[in-house]
């Protein structure tokens, strides 16, 4: 049964689509984007300032830290190394190019360096999409195909297992992983949601537990290596969409949301829809691994 449990919010502007949040342990700062407006939000608990940082982008799926420094950025249009203090925005490579109304969805690093980062097409996100695994050498390969939303990437190098999801087939996949090739095996089902709950944004707790954000679901789910859920929490917003690990000891869950696609009488009865919560869950998390290009 799920439990309820006490969290603080961000004073940051309400999410149309708030996504992909990641913890930089270098800098002490969270990251995490909007989708749609396109803006790319960071947060300082030193100070409790939450800041916007221009880019220049029609949509921003999701975003990795670099080796070298600096974020990764994957926009519609392709991936960018970004430089947050100046707003520098380099081009790096496009996976999926000269593919009109596709953009590119959930994305994160693997132990390896390399990126892996999904594409939909956002018209009537039909089975049209894919996983893409972009390497140090910035070529890609398509690791997956014939998907809606590609989301939930995370990966357990202590099992050398990865994670990946169709948003709209209600289904987690697992897969064994090799860390020195970034190469992947066979997927198998992992887990599966209930309609109208769908999986959305992961991460791997330092347990090896998996956390996902339940789309219209309105909860975080816990899953044990095994794919039993072995933690549910009720959340006031009924569209998560990713969590991740942070704090000076990564104690702290932080939750991304949305507030589309609520009519607004829905929103006015959820007022916290759209904004980033914090939560301390009892267990820790995990440095993110970074890209190496």
């Amino acid at each position: 049964m799920a439990q309820m449990m006490n969290y603080q919010v961000l004073d940051a502007e309400a999410s149309r689509l708030g996504e992909c949040p990641i913890w930089c342990e270098r800098t002490a700062r969270l990251w995490w984007v909007d989708v749609l407006t396109p803006t790319l939000w960071s947060y300082d608990p030193a100070t409790g300032e939450c800041r916007r940082h221009p880019v220049t982008a029609r949509r921003i799926g999701s975003i990795g830290l670099r080796e070298t420094g600096g974020l990764l950025l994957a926009c519609d249009n392709g991936l960018f190394a970004y430089a947050p203090e100046s707003g520098t925005q380099e081009f790096l490579c496009d996976p999926e190019p000269g593919k009109a109304g596709h953009r590119k969805n959930d994305g994160r690093a693997d132990p390896a360096g390399n990126f892996w980062v999904g594409t939909l097409r956002e018209a009537d996100y039909a089975p049209v999409g894919a996983l893409y695994r972009v390497g140090v050498d910035r070529n890609a390969i398509a690791e997956a195909e014939n998907l809606a939303i590609p989301n939930g990437l995370a990966f357990d190098p202590v099992r050398k297992r990865m994670y990946f999801c169709d948003t709209r087939a209600y289904e987690i996949w697992a897969c064994d992983y090799d860390a020195e090739t970034g190469q992947r095996g066979r997927a198998r089902s992992f887990a599966r949601t209930v309609a109208p709950a769908r999986p959305d944004g992961s991460c791997i707790d330092a347990d090896g537990h998996l956390w996902n954000a339940e789309y219209a679901g309105g909860r975080l789910l816990r899953f044990a290596p095994s794919g039993e859920v072995s933690m549910a929490i009720d959340l006031p917003v009924t569209y998560p969409t990713c969590c991740c690990f942070g704090g000076s000891d990564f104690d702290e869950l932080y939750v991304t949301s949305a507030a589309e696609p609520l009519t607004n009488p829905e929103r006015a009865a959820q007022p916290l829809a759209g904004k980033v919560l914090v939560f301390q869950p009892g267990v820790r998390g995990r440095p993110e691994h970074r890209v190496r290009f």
